[in-house]
């Protein structure tokens, strides 16, 4: 019988969720246009940043947030820059603005969760 440890489960779960919502967002904004989404956009790039809060609050232990620190970094970076690159290089095969909106999505997630991973870091350092 496997034991599951259930410390970090909220988080794992809204990470879960918000990369699978993501990848959803960004390809039907373009790929596959469903009307209901374009409509509620606001609100679902909304529930991307509070799923990207509860990852950073809840996901990342003290002892993890060097190696996230790093590879939400560099994920928000190349996201940011892959969203204007891939547009222009893969726009003659028509996949450049759906790439781009997944990503785009993928840094509603990540930013936040990134932002709240550095704020503890930096607090726990602070503490004397």
């Amino acid at each position: 019988m496997v034991i599951k440890a259930r410390e970090n489960s909220i988080g794992a779960w809204a990470f879960l969720v918000g990369v699978v919502l993501a990848i959803i967002i960004g390809l039907s904004t373009t790929l596959l246009p469903i009307p209901s989404l374009s409509q509620y956009n606001a609100q679902i790039y909304s529930i991307l940043i509070i799923l990207g809060l509860i990852v950073g609050y809840f996901n990342i232990r003290a002892s993890e947030s060097q190696t996230f620190l790093w590879a939400g970094a560099i994920l928000v970076i190349v996201s940011r820059f892959g969203m204007d690159s891939v547009t222009g290089s893969l726009l003659g095969i028509g996949i450049g603005p759906t790439v781009s909106s997944v990503f785009a999505a993928l840094l509603a997630l990540f930013v936040p969760a990134t932002i709240v991973v550095a704020l503890k870091t930096v607090f726990s350092i602070a503490k004397v």
